[in-house]
Formats: structure tokens, sequence, C-alpha cells
């Protein structure tokens, strides 16, 4: 065989005939969660809810289920950003033909996304949102007697130095500068204001400052000790199955004792449109008030929060406070307390990792909560959706499957030494009995 040569310029063929057109084999885990929608009848369903966003007359527009595939495809691919998504869509042919487009079809740009996201209400997303946990219910990943409740910062699409103030609308530079003439440096320099900004008190204050890109962004101290625009996304978990049953996004100033009512309302509803309720509430010391305690206990809930150390309390006429706080207590104390405060950690912390981390949307590239709430409801239930491919195929994102072939030679070939090394045993051995030979294999997963 000859050395083939690339050459810098190519022809292209004017026609094409379709049996020569090299068509990919698909993806696996794509064809899979096609067939869970086509069973479920997926599109018919959500093109009947979105409906009444779009004209009765007209072109046609993007079918809202392609819409929704690609916000899920940000999910399982890793990808921030709505550009990355449509550029990623574009170039696969696999995700392609998970969305139902050939190669002669133009896939929908980004613009294309923004203009579908602002048509369709947050409300309608809610709903895709409960109906692929009505998926999960029927097949048993939904149990909804124990809720854990967490949240996690995320980084605005804002930068800090776009900052403007309340009261008089001049920007933070211009503002350091007063400062600097004040304390008698007439033409600051860069460092000097860095200096003196560095050394003020009180400097990021919310109730003083805000972005005019985002003003529901707000100042606050990242995961990592770092000072962002951010935004809070709080989650409700089945502590059973793992699933996130609720998710809403709030300001990051937000404290969780305030945060909390929320999402575990939406949490209930959820629970509630599929036949389920709620008997138990697992939270870290974050959540832990008098008040929560005590609402959870007259909705008949009971809770196991951790209970911060705050010193002795007093009770002068929170007769049901104390009765609430004195059995959150006894409760977080017993076996089954110490068993779900340690299942917290995990059930709780991996949709963060798998949403946030994996997911590649710990920094938001949208303004206002309603659009981030919109991405994130979809971007969750992509979660959601991983949980069930998880358990009905054993794979539960596409990138797992990256790799298997390597893994299954190197069992095959960890398989033929054994076997060599078996038969030159029974070499050695005159008439050796295979049932005293002892085999062991192992396969590194």
């Amino acid at each position: 065989m000859a050395l083939g040569q690339r050459t810098s310029q190519r022809q292209d063929e004017l026609w094409i005939a379709k049996d020569q057109i090299v068509r990919g084999p698909g993806h696996p885990f794509y064809r899979r969660l096609n067939e869970i929608f086509d069973e479920a009848g997926f599109d018919r369903w959500v093109e009947g809810r979105c409906r009444r966003f779009y004209a009765k007359a007209g072109r046609p527009g993007i079918p809202p289920g392609v819409y929704f595939r690609m916000l899920m495809i940000g999910y399982f691919e890793g990808l921030d950003s709505e550009r990355g998504i449509a550029w990623r869509c574009a170039d696969s042919l696999a995700l392609r033909a998970f969305l139902g487009y050939g190669l002669t079809d133009s896939t929908p740009d980004h613009s294309t996304l923004s203009v579908i996201r602002n048509r369709i209400d947050v409300e309608t997303h809610g709903e895709i949102f409960g109906w692929i946990l009505e998926r999960l219910d029927e097949h048993g990943l939904i149990k909804g007697k124990t809720i854990g409740i967490d949240a996690t910062t995320l980084e605005a699409n804002a930068a800090l130095r776009s900052l403007v103030r309340r009261d008089t609308g001049e920007s933070y530079q211009t503002f350091l500068k007063a400062l600097a003439k004040e304390s008698g440096i007439q033409t600051p320099t860069r460092q000097e204001l860095a200096q003196l900004d560095r050394t003020r008190q009180g400097k990021g204050s919310n109730q003083h400052w805000y972005n005019p890109n985002d003003p529901d962004a707000k100042i606050t101290k990242m995961k990592d000790g770092r000072t962002h625009l951010a935004h809070k996304a709080e989650h409700a978990v089945d502590m059973e199955t793992g699933a996130t049953l609720a998710v809403t996004v709030q300001p990051a100033n937000r404290g969780d004792t305030k945060s909390i009512d929320t999402t575990l309302i939406g949490a209930m509803q959820n629970l509630e449109e599929i036949g389920l309720e709620a008997q138990e509430v697992v939270a870290d010391k974050g959540y832990h008030s008098k008040r929560i305690v005590r609402t959870l206990m007259e909705v008949g809930l009971r809770s196991y929060i951790s209970e911060p150390k705050r010193g002795r309390q007093q009770w002068h006429n929170q007769e049901r406070e104390r009765e609430a706080v004195y059995g959150n207590r006894r409760r977080i104390k017993r076996n089954r307390g110490k068993a779900l405060l340690r299942r917290r950690g995990e059930l709780l912390e991996r949709p963060f990792a798998h949403c946030y981390e994996t997911g590649a949307m710990r920094r938001t590239h949208l303004r206002g909560h309603e659009k981030i709430l919109k991405r994130l409801l979809i971007h969750v239930a992509a979660s959601n959706l991983s949980l069930l491919m998880r358990t009905l195929f054993g794979i539960g994102k596409p990138k797992v499957l990256q790799g298997l072939a390597e893994k299954v030679l190197a069992a095959l070939r960890g398989l033929c030494r054994l076997l060599e090394e078996v038969i030159g045993r029974c070499a050695l051995e005159p008439s050796p009995s295979l049932a005293r030979i002892p085999i062991r294999l192992t396969i590194a997963s």
C-alpha cells in the first residue's frame, strides 16, 4: 500500500449518491435515551404543553423536544454555554441523530436557543422536570419518605469591577478615587487604590453595591474562599435513591434558614403530583433555627438537622420551639439520625459534583434568576435521567463508554494469561485434577 499524501485543496463532489454517504454508528447511550422518550411519548406531550407559546400560522419553528434535548446535552457532554452546545450538536453525527437531524439539515444555533428559552415560561420548564420525575417513579427510583436539603453557590456572569453604588450610581473605581483624594492622594495609582481598598472595612456590602448587568447577582464568598458575584442553587434530594426532587435559584446572600422554605415546598409539590408524601427532612447545621424546626414539626415532618453549638438558650414563651428543638436533638443522637446525617454528605454532594463540576454549570452564562432557573431545571432533570439510565442500562453518561474497548481487551488478555498458566501447570503434573487448581480472575473496573 502506497503512502497517501494530504492535499491542501480538495475539489468537493457536486453530486453524492445517498448510499455513498458515510454514516456514523450513532451513540448507544443516546439511542437508549431516545427509546425511553419514544416509549413515554415525550415529544408529543411536550409539543402539547408548548403549543400556546407558538403562533398558529407561519413558518414551522424548532420543535420543543429538540430544544430540551439540547439543554440536556449540556449536562451529558459537560458544556457550560449554549454557544458550545450548538457547536457540538452541529459537529457530532451522534448528537444529530439524537436530535433527529440529517446531514443536510441545519441544527439550531445558540441565538435560536435563546429565543425559545425566552418564549417558554419557567413553569413549563418545571413541568418537564416533573415529567422526568414521573419516569423515575415508574421504575421505583422515587421513595419520597426522606428529603435532604443543601445549597451551593454558582458564579454569576458579572464582574466585581462593574459594581455601582445604589444611592449615587457611581462606579467602584470612581468611588475609590474619591476616597483616595479625601485621604490626601490626589493622583492615586492602581496599586495605591488596591491598597486602599484592601484595608477598607465593609467594602463588599450588597446594601450599597449592585451590578447593573445582573441585579440578581450578589456579592458572596465562594467555596474556594474567593469573593465573587454569585447565585445560590438549592437542591432537595431523595435520601433513599439520590434523585433530585426540586431545585431553586435564590440570592446568594440569602441565609439557609430563609431559602429552605421555597425548596421544600417545591419538593413536596412534586411528590404530591406523583402520589407520594414526605415524612422526614435532613439538613446540615446551617438550616437549624427555632422557626425551622417548629414549622417542620407543625406540618408533620420529622427533622434531622445538625444543631450548632450556641450555648444555653432562653425559652421564655417559646414552649413549641423548645419542644421542636429538643425533639430534633433526640433524633439526631439516635442510630437512625446518625446514619441519615452520614448519608447526607454523600447523597447531597454527589448531585452537586455531577451538575456543577462535571456538568460544567459552576459558572453561569445567563443573567437573571428566571433564565438561570430555566436552564438549571433541565440540567438537573438530565441528572435524574442519568440515574434512570444507570439503573436500566448500567451507564449514566455517554462518556462512560470512552475507553470501554480497551478495558475489555485488557480483561481478555488477563484471561488468556490465566489460561496459559493453567495449561502450563497441567503439563507439569501428569494427571492433575482441574477442580483442585485454584483459579482467580480479577478485572479492574
